[in-house]
């Protein structure tokens, strides 16, 4: 089988490494959402006091609704217990609908469900790139994106008796160990980042 994601071989629908990011964002998603709240919503307001609409007369709404139908708390919680309800489905067919929960205890459940999801739920996929996107969404109103992929170079790592040279592109994000996503080779001591830097290509170094 191979990642519904990155299609690099493994053994289920998502690989160790969007796995881990998957659980990662599920574990910001709440705070982040929470912050949007505080985003959109004046502090001096309540969500009681704003009752503009957009076609109302007057004064316009202190507030982007075009960006609250789209970017709030209930979506995303909506979103995400449709998620574990389906996930419940697969998983355990008899037991029906899961109980009432919050946006934070439905991401924990779906975190703690990591393990099965990769591996046995078909709508993995769509599930980390479903929450990918309510995390770029939130991101976007509270002012903070998410980090940027580094292109560190190619990868020198010698795959065969022959000589081959790996050559995959070798990319991280801020933070992460260095690693090839393809041969699985590791950078991470000094002297193999000097090595990996010595072998570089000149367009490349």
């Amino acid at each position: 089988m191979t990642c519904e994601l990155c299609g690099n071989t493994t053994s289920g629908y998502l690989c160790t490494r969007h796995s881990e990011q998957l659980v990662a964002r599920l574990e910001e998603l709440p705070a982040l959402y929470a912050e949007v709240g505080e985003c959109l919503v004046p502090r001096r307001s309540s969500w009681g006091e704003i009752v503009a609409t957009k076609s109302a007369a007057g004064p316009r709404s202190p507030i982007d609704e075009d960006v609250l139908d789209t970017v709030n708390w209930g979506r995303a919680a909506e979103l995400m217990r449709l998620w574990r309800t389906d996930v419940r489905r697969v998983r355990w067919p008899h037991r029906g609908t899961p109980p009432p929960g919050s946006l934070a205890e439905d991401c924990r459940w779906l975190a703690r469900a990591i393990d099965w999801i990769a591996a046995s739920y078909p709508a993995a996929g769509d599930l980390a790139r479903e929450v990918h996107n309510l995390e770029r969404q939130a991101r976007s109103v509270v002012g903070d994106p998410e980090p940027r992929v580094q292109r560190i170079g190619l990868c020198v790592a010698v795959t065969d008796d022959q000589g081959t040279v790996c050559g995959a592109v070798l990319s991280r994000l801020p933070g992460e160990s260095l690693r090839c996503r393809w041969c699985g080779t590791g950078y991470g001591t000094e002297a193999e980042i000097l090595r990996l830097a010595h072998y570089q290509p000149k367009s490349v170094a």
